[in-house]
């Protein structure tokens, strides 16, 4: 292998991994006296940036860690011919060689359509080489490109699907979170789910987590920062139905199943490793069912204020209550509701729990999921969560801390002590006094906590 072939190859990898993300798959990296310094993949759809290109995010990685805006002793290798904007962009930085793999004969600005870097007139040139790994840089988008036109046909015999105006979002205090989409899900395609990826992607640990209903990852919003603050990467996906992810307008497309395998599929898709699974309320009914069957992905535990939906004990007077009350409540008030259980909250933050339901019609997945919980034997799940209860009983190894809401009426602390007895070498909890059912606004303090213990 030459050596422009391992600086390609390393390129491809970026590439790959904007694939994995549903952008475009293009990669880039800069490389000074042999050594790669800056790494950059497509981003735009889920940075929301029409700038955030390969080359660009290489370029600001580059320039940051060299420290100079300009980088006339560098090279960059991409895995496609550059547009008119990163072409303008190397020519800017003043890059001494461009090296790309496949030809774009549609946008691409060195030969393909313009050549920018062979116009005299401008003040620095930079020297341009393509075609290598050219099959290989090509093949990666030809798959890429007829995945998304397979997903088109598919996409035309989906159930109806509701997706929330991105307006509805702007702004919410506390929540200044990158959006990331997936739109190709296996078996979800059509169907655009939301996630939110904060802190190193190549951490060594990898914080899950999972909300319940009828909330959305902005519940996690005071924990992500205390878990990427020390050095951890964080991954928050919002349900279908919920949150900034699309929703099903047929109320029968939400089964407990569904939502399970929308989560395996989506964990093996962004290939999580050392992940500690942080889960409350539905969150930990389809999430500890998780572990059993991909225990090489999982290494921690932060259990919050949820059960095990066996189907095989009565349900808490709390739980019956609540879904009586969601049954008499099809277009549940969630922002007043939040308001009240966690009174700290401001009005604009409790607010926020209702900006993915513009009206009832996108409540589908609030609505249905109090009546998923297994409340018999036979019941969707609960055969999967009695085998989950018992692999964590005898064989789960990882650590594991517990965090109760303790004025929690739905799932407090009698619900938690079972939980606890089901889970091996579980420690005694960490008990948050004033906590309701949604611990997480309490968020802090346990975040911090955990960290230490696990």
């Amino acid at each position: 292998m030459t050596t422009a072939e391992g600086f390609m190859r390393a390129a491809l990898a970026e590439a790959a991994q904007a694939a994995a993300q549903g952008e475009v798959p293009v990669g880039a990296v800069v490389v000074h006296a042999g050594e790669v310094v800056g790494r950059g993949r497509n981003g735009p759809i889920g940075a929301c940036d029409p700038t955030a290109h390969a080359e660009i995010r290489a370029l600001r990685e580059a320039a940051r860690r060299l420290g100079n805006y300009r980088l006339p002793d560098c090279e960059l290798y991409v895995t496609l011919e550059p547009c008119a904007m990163c072409a303008g962009a190397i020519l800017h930085a003043r890059l001494k060689k461009v090296i790309f793999g496949a030809q774009d004969a549609k946008t691409g600005a060195a030969g393909g359509v313009v050549d920018l870097f062979a116009n005299g007139a401008l003040n620095h040139q930079t020297a341009v080489a393509g075609g290598v790994l050219a099959d290989e840089c090509g093949a990666l988008l030809k798959t890429f490109f007829a995945g998304r036109r397979r997903e088109l046909r598919e996409e035309n015999t989906m159930p109806d699907v509701l997706r929330t105006p991105d307006a509805r979002f702007a702004d919410l205090p506390g929540y200044p979170f990158a959006p990331n989409y997936l739109g190709d899900l296996k078996g979800y395609q059509g169907l655009r789910i939301h996630y939110l990826d904060e802190g190193p992607r190549a951490a060594a640990r990898t914080f899950l987590c999972l909300h319940g209903e009828p909330t959305w990852s902005y519940l996690y919003r005071r924990m992500i920062p205390v878990f990427a603050g020390a050095g951890h990467r964080v991954v928050a996906p919002d349900l279908l139905g919920f949150g900034k992810s699309d929703k099903p307008a047929d109320d029968a497309r939400y089964t407990f199943l569904f939502h399970r395998q929308m989560l395996v599929n989506f964990i093996e898709r962004l290939d999580l490793t050392g992940v500690v699974l942080v889960v409350q309320d539905w969150g930990g009914l389809l999430g500890l069912t998780l572990p059993m069957d991909m225990p090489q992905r999982f290494t921690g535990l932060l259990v919050m204020n949820t059960a095990f939906g066996t189907g095989d004990a009565p349900l808490s007077p709390g739980f019956i209550e609540w879904r009586a009350f969601n049954r008499r409540n099809p277009d549940l008030a969630i922002g007043r509701m939040l308001g009240r259980a966690c009174p700290h909250l401001s009005p604009a933050e409790a607010a926020a729990y209702d900006a993915p339901y513009p009206d009832a019609s996108y409540k589908g997945g609030v609505r249905r999921f109090p009546d998923l919980v297994p409340d018999r034997p036979d019941a969707e799940g609960a055969a999967l969560s009695r085998r989950a209860r018992d692999w964590f009983a005898r064989e789960w190894a990882g650590r594991t801390f517990m965090a109760v809401g303790m004025k929690d009426p739905v799932l407090g602390p009698p619900v938690m002590r079972e939980v606890a007895r089901s889970i091996r070498n579980c420690p005694p909890p960490f008990e948050v006094a004033e906590g309701g059912h949604f611990v997480q606004e309490w968020g802090e303090d346990i975040a911090r906590a955990a960290l230490q213990a696990l």
